[in-house]
């Protein structure tokens, strides 16, 4: 019998665990998480124009991610949804076949004067992701499982791009960096029952070998951007 493909494998999973309020990024297929590279903060940094500013990351599966943002000091809201793809096709199920042109992403709305980009960017880079996989993330692959930066403006491109470059030239990781900048064509949050994820199911398997251990990281290599507590998508609805 053909064994049925990771998307499946997803799909039939989610489908059941819904019932049960439980997503699934990677069923059956757990992985083992990667540790952090303690990495210098960008040269080049934006310049704080207002209270509230909005950047979309792409790293993964988008638990782990809206996780890891959601305890940063100067984080207003972090929510998972997709990026890159079209508003029609912006939904779990078609996503997951990897056809979509959409990566799983995490919208972060954050303070300039508490947290800049480029200091989100650092812990993008160090903490929420490995930049030097290409089309995956420990136990997920494919395209939606993509390392990206979606940057809605300039600055951000600039920013981002000069980033990249610092740390490839400093050779920061053991591979080089693969993560694309692509342009915003929006952003679109996923299903309730992906947003919180992490916090609501800390017990789940997944959950604990892939992304508490980065939550972990981010306390431990940035303890002056890490907060105890989240800021959770649920409790502003």
């Amino acid at each position: 019998m053909k064994k049925p493909s990771p998307s499946t494998w997803r799909r039939t999973v989610l489908g059941l665990a819904t019932a049960a309020v439980i997503g699934q990024c990677s069923a059956f297929s757990l992985g083992s998480t990667e540790d952090a590279v303690l990495i210098p903060p960008p040269t080049l940094d934006e310049t704080a124009k207002g209270s509230t500013e909005t950047a979309v990351f792409a790293g993964g599966c988008f638990w782990g991610v809206q996780g890891v943002f959601q305890h940063v000091k100067g984080v207003k809201r972090a929510v998972s949804g997709y990026a890159g793809g079209a508003a029609n096709t912006a939904q779990y199920e078609q996503v997951s076949d990897g056809n979509t042109g959409h990566a799983e992403s995490v919208e972060v709305t954050y303070d300039p004067t508490k947290v800049t980009y480029g200091s989100l960017l650092q812990i993008y880079f160090s903490v929420a992701h490995n930049p030097t996989e290409l089309n995956r993330q420990g136990p997920d692959s494919g395209t939606q499982y993509r390392s990206a930066i979606f940057p809605e403006n300039a600055e951000q491109q600039r920013v981002a791009q000069a980033y990249i470059t610092q740390l490839d030239a400093a050779h920061s990781f053991n591979k080089p960096i693969v993560t694309k900048l692509e342009t915003y064509n929006g952003f679109y949050p996923a299903e309730d029952y992906h947003q919180d994820f992490l916090t609501e199911h800390p017990t789940y398997p997944y959950i604990v070998i892939n992304d508490l251990p980065k939550v972990a990281q981010l306390k431990q290599l940035y303890p002056e951007r890490y907060q105890e507590k989240p800021v959770l998508v649920k409790a502003g609805m």
